[in-house]
């Protein structure tokens, strides 16, 4: 079959043209401006399409007829179905550009099908906005012109164009209106910040600072259409080749809806943050008066509120509405249509942690920084522990500030990933898999990363090993001692010295020990852990005066408590304050460019004080947090569930914020 496709370098059309391609003798033709050759080259080798499968049609929906006339003709009585996704998806458009696109592109399209004739259907991804944003109640797939409120230029032309297919197109034709679309449910790819991702950001600043044993209280709010975009391509295109479902349309949603309450309360937990303790429905206000609101704000100081509180918020003033959206959408002829075929719109829960792990490591890039690009462009930087956490946060900053990143990690394919990633960003990075516990694999990667560039001119030692475990309980496992050294000391110096050479030579260098609040602190349970990381900030302390004659400085890290992966296992630490992965890496980052001795929190500096001055009451205030934060379960050898945090616990907890417990 032969297929003609518009917007198919975009989101939704990039799945849509990968579930066409996977059908049987599939030639899909996509409409392509000459501005974007690029974009199709990029889609053909992400599909790994070949040129018969894929085949460019040069043009722009703007223009009447799509294309030229040889095309259209040549076109003629080859086409099956035609996908009309190229729109304008913004609800900060003007009405401008929403009438020139939306509207007069479809009307184009719907030309361009008309044109062809013969066998030739439209398939039009239109949008649960033609309900307008102040409907109240149930809007089924068969109504269309209710009387709604489309006064919004994004709501008005989703309508209007839509209403063009309705009226104009002489061929079969079927409409698609997909709710808010999300990442993919699978991998939790998406290309822009969004409907429900306005919100990420304030969700990571509320889950970065209020403690996760704190519950919040939320409001319940209105119902929120979404759909994960794989579920939109696969019944697009499924209810597609399906017979007698001509002059219909679909609704692509999630059923049941979320509430906006449900929705926050599912992705904080996504994010690893605080739960809810209660949610409040907002009061209904009548008819007559919300009205009269919406009327008012469009004077210039309500309306310049409006826009102040949604950038406060990082959400555009006309999203706000859907917090108290009342509309629910009916989607029974759509789940009839899919019954049986495999297909069907999962609950945001099931995927909500795939949407959050692709935001973070992607959508949120970080920003460069005008202090931190001049003192780090051009360098080489090292950093070990590169697949996650803290060292995958510095290596990304290193990478917007103009370094080449060295990654350094066990999973070539997290390091490959990052890699990738920092490239797409515009940034230079390579990958090294190597085993740090092992020196002659550390041999081999160092002698390699200097035959690829020469040199390194600063290393971050971030790679480590903890263990929470009481001495006491853990008298037959020496080996956890040896391990904990291996990596933490032994390997650390081991890469030290395959790389001193060359900074010496070159008479410049930086190495950054990522060390522990836990040396200053002397932190119960975890001797191992603090011997391995002391040993190293001894052996840096001497080592820091004789290459201070070649201009390389040794600084050190004493980092707090950081929300990893490394602690995870530990059930305990989601009710104690730790520091977010973004603070810990900005303290890497700013260390690399102020080239700072020692790095120390408030907390670290006061522990490091009171075993100085007076050892015996360190020694009572650690033992007192020692019998209120038990040993894990695991530990102590048992299965049963941790111990949780009593109040004092909680309380003291708070007050040593950043401190292993």
């Amino acid at each position: 079959m032969h297929y003609f496709v518009t917007g198919a370098t975009g989101f939704i059309g990039r799945f849509v043209v990968a579930r066409l391609l996977e059908r049987e003798d599939a030639v899909v033709h996509v409409l392509v401006r000459e501005a974007s050759r690029e974009k199709f080259a990029a889609l053909q080798a992400r599909l790994g399409a070949s040129d018969a499968q894929l085949k460019p049609v040069w043009g722009d929906i703007t223009e009447p007829g799509l294309t030229d006339a040889a095309t259209r003709k040549a076109l003629k009585g080859k086409v099956d179905h035609v996908y009309h996704l190229a729109a304008v998806y913004d609800l900060n458009m003007d009405d401008a550009t929403g009438d020139a696109v939306n509207n007069e592109g479809t009307r184009n399209v719907v030309g361009f099908v008309n044109e062809l004739g013969g066998k030739t259907s439209l398939q039009h991804v239109s949008s649960v906005a033609v309900a307008g944003g102040e409907w109240v109640g149930n809007f089924s797939e068969d109504m269309f012109d209710e009387g709604q409120d489309v006064s919004h230029p994004y709501f008005r032309t989703k309508f209007e164009s839509e209403q063009i297919v309705r009226q104009e197109c002489k061929q079969p034709w079927r409409v698609y209106r997909p709710g808010a679309v999300v990442g993919s449910s699978q991998t939790g790819e998406m290309d822009k910040i969004d409907g429900p991702y306005y919100f990420f950001k304030t969700i990571q600043r509320i889950t970065n600072t209020v403690p996760k044993w704190l519950p919040l209280l939320g409001v319940e709010g209105g119902k929120v259409p979404l759909a994960p975009v794989d579920y939109v391509a696969d019944a697009i295109v499924e209810i597609a080749h399906q017979q007698g479902r001509d002059g219909q349309a679909f609704h692509l949603i999630q059923k049941p809806q979320d509430s906006v309450g449900q929705m926050m309360e599912i992705l904080f937990d996504a994010a690893h943050g605080p739960g809810f303790a209660k949610q409040f429905e907002l009061p209904q206000l009548p008819a007559i008066v919300q009205t009269g609101l919406r009327e008012t704000q469009r004077l210039l100081p309500l309306n310049l509120a409006m826009r102040q509180m949604a950038r406060a918020l990082g959400i555009p003033s006309s999203a706000l509405g859907y917090i108290t959206n009342k509309t629910c959408f009916d989607d029974r002829r759509t789940r009839e249509a899919l019954a049986g075929t495999g297909i069907s719109c999962p609950p945001l829960r099931e995927y909500a942690g795939k949407l959050w792990d692709y935001w973070a490591t992607v959508l949120d890039y970080p920003e460069p920084d005008r202090r931190a690009t001049a003192r780090l462009a051009g360098k080489i930087v090292m950093v070990t522990g590169a697949s996650s956490g803290i060292g995958f946060e510095s290596a990304r900053k290193f990478a917007a500030n103009g370094a080449t990143v060295i990654l350094v990690a066990r999973s070539q394919e997290k390091l490959d990933a990052t890699v990738e990633l920092i490239h797409a960003k515009g940034g230079s990075a390579a990958a090294y898999s190597c085993d740090l516990n092992d020196m002659e694999a550390i041999d081999a990667m160092a002698e390699k990363v200097l035959a690829d560039y020469g040199r390194v001119d600063l290393l971050v030692n971030n790679a480590g090993r903890s263990i929470r475990r009481a001495v006491i309980e853990s008298l037959d496992r020496f080996h956890d001692v040896e391990r904990t050294l291996q990596l933490n000391y032994l390997g650390a110096v081991r890469l030290i010295h395959r790389l001193l050479p060359g900074m010496a030579e070159n008479r410049r260098g930086q190495i950054i020990n990522i060390s522990s609040i836990g040396v200053l602190s002397n932190a119960p349970r975890f001797a191992a852990y603090i011997g391995s990381k002391s040993a190293l900030d001894a052996y840096c302390r001497c080592l820091a005066a004789e290459v201070k004659m070649y201009n390389i400085e040794i600084s050190t890290i004493y980092m707090p408590l950081v929300r990893t992966p490394m602690i995870a296992p530990t059930k305990l630490y989601n009710y104690v304050p730790a520091y977010s992965v973004d603070a810990a890496s900005d303290m890497v980052i700013d260390t690399a460019v102020h080239r700072t001795k020692r790095v120390k929190t408030a907390v670290g500096r006061m522990a490091e004080i009171s075993y100085a001055l007076a050892p015996r009451v360190n020694d009572n205030i650690l033992g007192r947090a020692f019998q209120l934060f038990p040993s894990s379960s695991a530990a102590k050898g048992q299965r049963t569930p941790d111990q949780k945090v009593g109040r004092e616990g909680m309380a003291l907890a708070y007050l040593l914020r950043g401190s292993h417990l």
